[in-house]
């Protein structure tokens, strides 16, 4: 039986292309399991959206990044898929980097050495190529799929 939902998860991510036309995709071990996404995660309470979104720059890519505009807000139910009590709300940005990059970008998908939780590599993938169905999260393919719908 499941519980009854009776909270809110709120997540917040960065569409991040780059000159090349290419988007910033993470790859990721958490929850002991692989995860292809957008570069982002959970707010924290008394956190703005663009705030939580700063902070897990700096959290994940080690330099902070330029917020530009606010893209998608999920429109829909959305169950959290690791928690039966909690519905997700994920939020979407377009954002840019302020300086050079600075840390590591693979050339291929999961380039970590253990699969534990907590790795995570980036890749470019080229607007052209991005495949929404290789996203792992529901909302992330939406995402994806509208960012193909603007090509």
């Amino acid at each position: 039986m499941t519980k009854k939902i009776n909270r809110y998860i709120v997540r917040v991510y960065a569409i991040i292309i780059n000159s090349d036309n290419e988007i910033l995709i993470s790859d990721e071990f958490q929850m002991n399991m692989r995860m292809t996404k957008f570069p982002g995660g959970g707010m924290h309470f008394g956190e703005g959206a663009i705030d939580c979104l700063k902070r897990e720059a700096v959290e994940e890519f080690g330099q902070e990044i330029e917020v530009l505009e606010h893209f998608y807000t999920t429109d829909y139910f959305q169950q959290a898929q690791f928690y039966n009590d909690a519905q997700l709300i994920s939020i979407y940005y377009r954002a840019k980097f302020s300086t050079p990059i600075k840390f590591n970008i693979s050339n291929k998908s999961f380039n970590f050495e253990q699969e534990q939780n907590g790795a995570q590599s980036f890749r470019w993938v080229k607007l052209s190529e991005l495949n929404p169905e290789e996203m792992t999260f529901p909302i992330d393919k939406k995402v994806a799929n509208m960012i193909k719908g603007f090509l």
